[in-house]
């Protein structure tokens, strides 16, 4: 006896019976009768992940979000779990708690963040910066009038002082390459680490007084010269 054929029809190659799960949430697609099934389940995974994030903002960006008791003793409690399944269980509480959050709750945690990622970058880039110049300085008898004419508020005594000092204690190329022989960087002086502590702490004067924070530093081409 041959088995009657299942009524519906096919969507990018899959079988959708009528009546179905799938085939409900099709049809509420396609009136847009609110979002489908699988949406709301990525809504839930990508505020659940959101919620885990939180874990490791920094305190002054955490306190202001002003969040709810109960979202941040889960949070610690996820913190202090180690077993793998006892955190994966967690972890769903968290999203649950999150997803019970004012839109306007969500959009400010995003923001804040969002913040920390542009923070860090803005600080990676800064470093890069300072090794570049302290680079040029200790190498390029042209470098010292060009950093000063774009941070002219810099000691220009103290600096000269420190790139003189500097080149002074540099490793000889002997050195260098034993060094690297070892898998090792060749050994400063003194002055090569203050040097880079003195620029760093004049790029970021000049980024802290530039015209806004989604704007390029002010030394950013400088990272990019030759």
């Amino acid at each position: 006896m041959s088995r009657k054929p299942r009524k519906g029809y096919y969507v990018r190659g899959q079988f959708v019976a009528e009546g179905s799960e799938l085939d409900q949430e099709l049809r509420r697609e396609q009136l847009a009768d609110g979002p489908s099934k699988t949406e709301l389940k990525a809504q839930s995974a990508e505020l659940q992940a959101l919620g885990e994030q939180l874990l490791g903002l920094r305190a002054n960006l955490l306190e202001p979000l002003a969040l709810p008791a109960r979202l941040l003793d889960a949070l610690d409690e996820l913190q202090r779990i180690s077993n793998f399944e006892g955190k994966r269980r967690q972890s769903q509480y968290v999203g649950k708690l999150m997803r019970q959050l004012p839109g306007e709750d969500v959009a400010a945690i995003r923001a804040a963040l969002h913040e920390q990622r542009q923070g860090a970058a803005r600080d990676t880039l800064r470093l890069h910066a300072a090794e570049h110049w302290r680079e040029r300085l200790a190498t390029d008898d042209t470098a010292l009038a060009a950093w000063i004419t774009q941070f002219p508020d810099t000691d220009a005594q103290q600096l000269r002082a420190l790139v003189r000092q500097a080149r002074k204690d540099a490793p000889t190329p002997q050195d260098d390459a034993t060094a690297r022989a070892h898998g090792q960087a060749a050994r400063h002086g003194r002055a090569w680490r203050e040097l880079f502590q003195l620029i760093q702490a004049a790029l970021a004067r000049a980024e802290a007084a530039g015209p806004g924070l989604d704007d390029e530093p002010p030394y950013a081409d400088d990272t990019r010269a030759g």
